[in-house]
């Protein structure tokens, strides 16, 4: 087998120039700084793997304001934008964000090819004749590089997936009176590219066409089809996520129908059996594959050159009924498998004996070349032949890999496939597990019809033998998560730091309030400025609200929530709404020997001493108010200090009477006659 690399295979300038700018900032980061990339910082996911790995977080541009707002000195963040580029919207706020908050910064990684077309877009959104231009662009819609571009144009704007998308496009927009402007996804397979040039300069004779392919993209496509030439098969590596990737996967394919598609390391079991059966293999590698996977790829092909040697030496001409023996499919049907075992022996599994699974299509799954390991139940030395069961080899260690899964303490998934008496079942690697009532993590005789069909999380509690049964448990994941939530709480939090909650329940002197896991006591005290007897009058069980963190005891799991802020004192409000001199409606709350209450606002209450009641003497306040009545008073003293408020009533009488002296005769005697005359009727 000979094994061809492609030169221009792997990482693209515009991405190695964004991994070698992040790789570079996280050997010299500062103690302390947080790392994050506004999503995927490119399509791999062995790569992202590894950066989640080395603490680089990757974020959405929802997440950006709070990781702006949470830093400071010690702890700087930067976020690294991706090669594909961001959407205009994005990048203001981010540029916002770092003018308003010194610790916070980012570095923009996007690719030139792709700030080529967001300049094309700015300048014809508003250059001459913007008013006449629609953008169109051919490519994936809701791919991040298209996303990024189109929204840096204001008007018209449309995205097609190819030429015959663009035809019938074409065909139901009015051009006759507009300009367009078409750029090209920078991925965009070349062909394709100038069939929808053709097309457009066929419609409209005005058109702006800008050349925006990438041209490393358009040699990586062009070596890529040369090589499916030559190649009797071809394997094409690349996150799944990745354009480029995709569009070298089609181009290959359709010229050499034995192409396969690698993703990453993780896919090393597909390469293998396609080392087995071709005479001349390419490999060809998008623009976001590390050189470290195609390297990879390479051995573990080279490797397979050797085993296919080995193969055929593995089986002695004697077989045995029970022993465990591995073959290369020669043939498959979908009611068997076909297998060469080497020294002239040919092995049979039928279709019942490969899985228990009755909806797998043995063609759909298995092809010629796999490699299969399986049990020798009956040979035939006459015929040559040996029927074989494979899942019993499976079966065998797939056990094993449950009760591995009980030692490493492993958390597993699978979907509940039935409720029954006394808990849930489940099925792992072929294996049933039952998962007791009281590891359901649902509370004692609750209900677990809701859980069937849902996919859970458990650990393997217990394994017993004979019979391969397993009991799993649901309650101890939701306690480690617990567990690591909780610690996660405890280390960050701080006095003054603020959270949003919800009520989880009342006692007479106090809230308790749910902060995510942990729970935390607002006192009575600190829910009003006004003295309450409960805190039912201010909120209620299941209410939502934001508290801050006024003490806390690490070691007895404590702490003390505010939920009163100054801005909320009644008295800080008054104070900022009036001052001395200023006439206010009142209402008279309460009545003493001495004088009356009248409140100003909600928690804020004045006196108007009996003296500053009416203009003559009284007995008391009652002569002349009473409760609940709505007067206008005049503030008259405020002490800041005892936060006292003293009203009159007299000085704005005093006010009126004063005024009415200074009136000539016949206008006070004419408002008498008024008076007198309302009063008659």
């Amino acid at each position: 087998m000979e094994i061809v690399i492609a030169q221009n295979a792997g990482f693209c300038p515009g991405v190695r120039a964004a991994t070698d700018r992040l790789a570079r900032r996280i050997r010299t980061a500062a103690e302390g700084e947080k790392l994050f990339t506004l999503g995927h910082l490119i399509h791999n996911e062995d790569y992202n793997r590894d950066l989640e790995a080395a603490g680089v977080v990757a974020v959405t541009a929802q997440e950006l304001l709070a990781i702006a707002a949470a830093t400071d000195a010690k702890h700087p963040a930067t976020v690294f934008v991706r090669a594909h580029g961001i959407p205009l919207e994005t990048r203001r706020l981010l540029e916002r964000l770092a003018a308003e908050h010194p610790d916070f910064s980012f570095e923009d990684c996007t690719c030139p090819f792709v700030s080529k077309i967001h300049r094309i877009a700015a300048d014809v959104s508003k250059g001459e004749g913007k008013d006449q231009h629609v953008f169109l662009c051919i490519g994936s819609e809701h791919h991040p590089e298209v996303e990024g571009f189109m929204s840096c144009f204001a008007g018209e704007k449309h995205v097609f997936a190819n030429a015959e998308a663009l035809e019938t496009g074409l065909k139901a927009l009015d051009l006759s009176s507009k300009v367009p402007v078409m750029v090209a996804q920078t991925t965009q397979k070349l062909t394709e590219w100038k069939k929808c040039q053709k097309l457009l300069q066929k419609y409209c004779t005005n058109a702006l066409i800008f050349d925006t392919i990438c041209n490393v993209t358009d040699l990586r496509q062009t070596e890529a089809e040369g090589l499916a030439r030559e190649c009797d098969g071809m394997i094409v590596i690349g996150g799944l996520e990745s354009s480029n990737t995709a569009k070298l996967y089609e181009i290959c394919r359709a010229i050499c129908p034995d192409t396969i598609r690698v993703t990453g390391k993780r896919d090393l079991d597909l390469v293998k059996p396609f080392a087995l059966t071709h005479r001349k293999v390419g490999l060809a590698a998008g623009a976001s594959t590390p050189s470290d996977i195609i390297e990879e790829v390479h051995k573990t092909m080279s490797e397979m050159e050797n085993f296919a040697e080995l193969l055929a030496n593995s089986v002695d001409k004697t077989l045995n009924t029970g022993d465990i023996v591995s073959g290369t499919i020669m043939h498959v049907t979908d009611t068997e498998l076909q297998l060469d075992l080497g020294a002239g022996v040919t092995g049979y599994i039928k279709a019942e004996r490969v899985t228990d699974d009755p909806s797998v299509k043995l063609t759909e799954a298995y092809k010629v070349g796999d490699v299969v390991e399986a049990k020798v139940i009956r040979v035939s030395d006459v015929e040559g032949v040996a029927e074989l069961d494979k899942r019993r080899v499976d079966s065998s260690k797939n056990w094993e890999k449950v009760v591995a899964a009980k030692e490493e303490g492993a958390v597993l998934e699978a979907e509940v496939t039935a409720v029954v008496k006394g808990g849930l079942t489940v099925s792992v690697l072929g294996n049933r597990v039952f998962i007791p009532a009281s590891q359901s993590g649902v509370p004692k005789d609750g209900d677990l019809a809701p859980l069937k069909g849902t996919t859970v999380k458990f650990k393997i509690i217990e394994t017993k033998m004979p019979g391969n049964k397993a009991i799993g448990s649901i309650r101890a994941v939701l306690r480690d998560e617990r567990r690591a939530k909780e610690e996660e709480f405890w280390a960050n939090i701080e006095e003054g730091k603020t959270y949003t909650g919800a009520v989880k329940s009342m006692t007479s002197y106090g809230a308790f309030i749910d902060l995510g896991g942990v729970d935390g006591m607002v006192h009575t005290t600190e829910l009003s400025w006004k003295h309450i007897k409960s805190p039912a009058e201010v909120v209620a069980v299941g209410d939502v609200i934001t508290v801050f963190v006024k003490s806390f005891d690490k070691e007895k799991k404590r702490i003390s929530l505010g939920y009163k802020t100054e801005e909320s004192n009644p008295w800080f409000i008054f104070t900022n709404q009036y001052q001395v001199g200023d006439v206010v409606p009142v209402k008279i709350v309460n009545m003493m020997p001495f004088g009356a209450f009248a409140e100003i606002i909600d928690g804020v209450d004045g006196l108007i001493h009996i003296s500053q009641i009416a203009m003559t003497r009284i007995g008391k306040p009652a002569d002349v108010l009473e409760l609940g009545q709505s007067v206008d008073a005049k503030i008259i003293e405020i002490d800041a200090d005892k936060q006292k408020v003293s009203l009159s009533i007299r000085a704005l009488l005093e006010e009126v009477a004063a005024a009415e002296a200074a009136m000539p005769e016949e206008v006070v005697e004419e408002a008498a006659e008024e008076a007198a005359a309302e009063s008659a009727e």
